[in-house]
């Protein structure tokens, strides 16, 4: 088991891993700059797709090149996945006790989050996300016996997942994903501003996804959740929606961004 542990740990910090890691990052970056994009079309009322991942990979396909592109992303997101289920499975040995295996179930749900793009992106080149199943996931939880409680649940999980990236915006906690040269100079100024826009916007994005769980856990209605197309169109609705979205648009675009700066000077 030891051989095992330690062969993952080599295989984590080879070259071969650190040049995947910066491709996933790269394609990571892309997604969050369509959904910047649809988040600025709703935004200017002009809906033509859902501001998400599976909207963003929509948008994509319209693109000279498209379904190779949406691939890219595809094959991206996976080796994401490969990556944080590496660093649950074997990483942060550096720290001990509790703290370790909270990084460890940290990289865990980034791995289901990188995941859920990855498949966005397959059902997308594949032509399975053209149409909608029926009934949604939530709806069929809602009729399980605790489907309410697990619904709250989730939406608690979700919140307190955005409250976390906003804090890591706040106190520029993020800045740790760049190396030493990434972080000093008028670049690295430049990329902790678009890193700390960015987790603002997610965080509080997410929240609202968070919220809307909520929301149908109490009401026991599942459409009334929903993801972050959703939550942006619920943002939307609010005085001075237009702008607060805008903003938010802008925030995710900022996020992206610093995903192509994170590629660049990965931390090692």
């Amino acid at each position: 088991m030891g051989d095992i542990g330690s062969t993952a740990r080599q295989v984590a910090r080879s070259d071969g891993m650190d040049a995947a890691i910066r491709l996933g990052l790269v394609a990571y970056g892309v997604v969050h700059l369509l959904v910047a994009f649809l988040a600025v079309q709703l935004a200017l009322g002009h809906s033509s797709g859902k501001a998400s991942s599976q909207g963003a990979m929509h948008e994509l396909a319209t693109k000279p090149f498209g379904v190779v592109l949406i691939w890219a992303v595809a094959v991206g997101m996976l080796l994401l996945v490969v990556w944080r289920l590496l660093e649950a499975a074997v990483g942060h040995h550096e720290e001990e006790g509790p703290k370790r295996w909270r990084l460890r179930a940290g990289s865990l749900g980034k791995a289901v989050v990188y995941g859920a793009v990855g498949t966005s992106a397959l059902k997308v080149a594949t032509g399975a996300g053209s149409s909608s199943n029926g009934r949604t996931t939530t709806a069929r939880l809602m009729d399980l016996p605790a489907g309410p409680w697990i619904v709250g649940l989730m939406g608690a999980l979700i919140i307190g997942y955005g409250a976390n990236q906003a804090r890591r915006g706040l106190t520029e906690k993020f800045a740790e994903n760049l190396s030493a040269e990434g972080r000093s100079g008028d670049a690295g100024a430049t990329y902790l501003v678009l890193g700390k826009a960015g987790y603002l916007a997610k965080g509080l994005s997410v929240a609202v996804v968070g919220t809307l769980f909520g929301y149908a856990a109490v009401t026991h209605e599942p459409r009334k959740s929903g993801g972050l197309d959703e939550a942006l169109r619920t943002v939307l609705a609010q005085p001075f929606g237009p702008y607060l979205l805008g903003a938010i648009a802008a925030g995710i675009a900022c996020y992206g961004l610093f995903c192509f700066a994170r590629a660049r000077h990965l931390s090692t």
